[in-house]
């Protein structure tokens, strides 16, 4: 079957598609149906089946034959490591762990916060808490104790695993003080702390309260597997650029399992024992889905990356990694091989490794510019998907499924909604639009499984946040278009579209006009307040490594470029060079602390933001340009 077929065998039938689907899931009692919808608009999937994340993650393939197989390599070029770990090592670890919590008291429906880098244990303790059916929340580590603090304070874990710190280029970031100083701020006090121990810092242990990883696991009985329902949450996600109260957002199990365990090989096109590779972080949702749970579900070879794509040690550690493990699919953010990009333009570093056997590259997590899928798509000699989906969904809502049928690339589309998702062009008052005609992106409820039923303990800002606005849609906060053949285009965030002089314009086509110039390695389009025209357009040039041309010639150049291509209509006049763009860690550019820069508006500085110094060299910017006054 095809991709037509296979959607609209989900459209005429949602409930048998999906029991299908669940098939091919370890259940301990079979669910008696798919939806339950007796709570609409709050849906929940396979309610009254029985069953266990870990079991299906882990053991099962233990089980069927597969222990020697290859479950987890862990690649870290900042600590100059690197190992394997096999399915039936996977088992007995996790297991271990698992018995130690829950000699310590740790059972079903508690929660336990995961303060980890990038290694491998950070993934066991997600699967030992799967394993009991305790809850687990991963906070991104190196995060800082204030942010740390307002999670335990929501979450309210009964402990809390931990690392004794991060490694990155050329320092080593302390996560024990950090912790420390995050237990102390917050009301709620977890019960105990596992730490683990790094050979680069070891840090101090409070006595009666932190258990070293490895002695705190010493001659446990291992923990069997706890089935859980079907709406049992396997863990709460906080969403990054979270401020103010936090965001929760809940992941049902037995949906989890199902969906995610369908998306490996319809859309990442991978077989059990291929090696899968997403180089994200543990602490957002690509790593939660697709460094943890889903290839292992599927039965893959997951790769733990601890490094970045440029400096450990150069632009060539992504082909690297590829070649040497003989990835098969590899999904990262666009921002990455921007980065890639801007330190080796002609991809002289890429010549040293043999990629063949990559079949494809997946990107996700930002925009993708054509430029870049385009630099990616030459250099690497593969297909590039683009793909779009959030935190809240869990696994894609519009992408390529390359493993029914790869579809026709259209460079700047993520393609075509998955079955699950019926996706939806709105106007503001929720009447559905035509063929490109730019609007609110919503999908008909109800969500298909594994995405949000609800957020931690916030079901009314749930409903404001996400149902309210488009009664019976799920309002996705992005805002775009869908062509004649049913692909989808997204413009911008909905707050990313500005007004100018009453143009409703999508920043994110101003951008996909300045990337296409050849000395910008990356940039980044905001609105600021304009008294004639309500809005204008500023844009912010990184320029690529090696241009020593006048910057003043490049922004005349992308002024014209941007004439030329979107009108006059845009009023793009103002452009500026600058070194970085302010981003959060998992790598989307902070527009709205930047529109408030130039506006002089007070903000309050996210707590993902990867360099608070960048805001400065922003400010400076705006300010040789007119703005940002003071």
């Amino acid at each position: 079957m095809g991709y037509q077929e296979v959607y609209e065998s989900w459209q005429r039938d949602p409930e048998a598609f999906w029991m299908e689907a669940a098939e091919n899931i370890d259940w301990d009692e079979k669910p008696s149906k798919a939806l339950f919808d007796d709570n609409a608009p709050l849906y929940e999937w396979f309610r009254d089946g029985k069953v266990n994340t870990c079991w299906n993650a882990v053991d099962r393939h233990v089980e069927a034959g597969h222990g020697a197989r290859a479950a987890i390599i862990h690649d870290s070029p900042v600590t100059g490591t690197k190992h394997k770990i096999s399915y039936a090592q996977l088992r007995s670890r996790v297991a271990r762990l698992a018995g130690a919590l829950r000699a310590k008291g740790v059972q079903k429906g508690d929660r336990v916060i995961i303060y980890m880098p990038m290694v491998p244990e950070a993934l066991e303790a997600m699967l030992a808490c799967a394993r009991l059916g305790a809850i687990h929340s991963v906070v991104f580590g190196g995060f800082a104790a204030h942010e740390l603090a307002v999670r335990i304070d929501d979450a309210k874990p009964k402990a809390i695993i931990a690392a004794s710190c991060g490694v990155e280029p050329g320092r080593v970031v302390h996560y024990k003080p950090l912790l420390d100083g995050a237990i102390e701020q917050a009301a709620h006090k977890p019960d105990f702390c596992v730490i683990f121990q790094r050979e680069e810092e070891v840090a101090k242990l409070e006595e009666g309260r932190d258990h070293d990883w490895h002695a705190f696991q010493f001659g446990v009985t291992p923990a069997e597997c706890v089935p859980v329902e079907g709406t049992h949450p396997a863990y709460i996600l906080y969403t990054s650029g979270t401020t103010g109260a936090p965001k929760g957002v809940v992941r049902p199990t037995a949906g989890h399992l199902v969906a995610l365990n369908w998306t490996m090989k319809n859309i990442y096109n991978v077989d059990p024992g291929d090696v899968f590779w997403a180089a994200s972080d543990v602490g957002w949702v690509v790593g939660h889905s697709y460094i943890c749970y889903a290839p292992l579900i599927n039965g893959n070879t997951t790769v733990v990356f601890e490094g970045k794509p440029v400096g450990t040690p150069d632009a060539g550690t992504f082909w690297r990694v590829i070649s040497e493990h003989n990835v098969r699919s590899f999904f990262t953010a666009p921002t990455a091989f921007r980065a890639i990009k801007r330190e080796d333009p002609e991809a002289k570093e890429l010549r040293k490794y043999d990629i063949s056997c990559l079949r494809a590259l997946y990107l996700a997590g930002e925009r993708a510019d054509p430029d870049t899928i385009n630099w990616a798509a030459e250099k690497m000699g593969v297909p590039v998907y683009d793909h779009w989906w959030q935190t809240e969904t869990g696994w894609t809502i519009v992408g390529n499924p390359a493993g029914i049928e790869a579809l026709p690339v259209k460079v700047g589309s993520p393609t075509v909604p998955m079955p699950g998702y019926d996706v939806q062009i709105l106007d503001d008052a929720g009447n559905e639009l035509g063929p490109n005609e730019l609007g609110a992106i919503a999908i008909k409820l109800p969500l298909p499984p594994g995405t949000l039923p609800t957020l931690w303990n916030a079901e009314d800002r749930f409903r404001k946040s996400y149902l309210n606005t488009f009664p019976g849609y799920y309002e996705t906060g992005d805002a775009g278009m869908k062509d004649e053949d049913g692909y989808l285009w997204i413009m911008a965030r909905t707050d990313d579209v500005i007004n100018v002089a009453g143009h409703r314009l999508s920043t994110g086509g101003m951008e996909e006009v300045l990337a296409a110039h050849p000395d910008v390695a990356e940039c980044a389009v905001v609105g600021v307040t304009d008294e004639l025209k309500g809005q204008m357009p500023v844009g912010f040039l990184c320029l690529t490594k090696g241009v020593n041309r006048p910057h003043e010639d490049i922004v005349k150049e992308c002024v014209t470029m941007m004439r030329d291509q979107i009108g006059p209509v845009a009023a793009f006049k103002l452009a500026v060079v600058v070194d970085r763009l302010p981003k959060t860690r998992s790598g989307k550019i902070l527009r709205g602390i930047m529109v408030k820069i130039a506006d002089g508006s007070d903000y309050k500085m996210p707590a993902t933001i990867d360099d608070p110094a960048i805001l400065d060299e922003i400010r400076q910017a705006l300010q040789k340009i007119g703005y940002a006054a003071g």
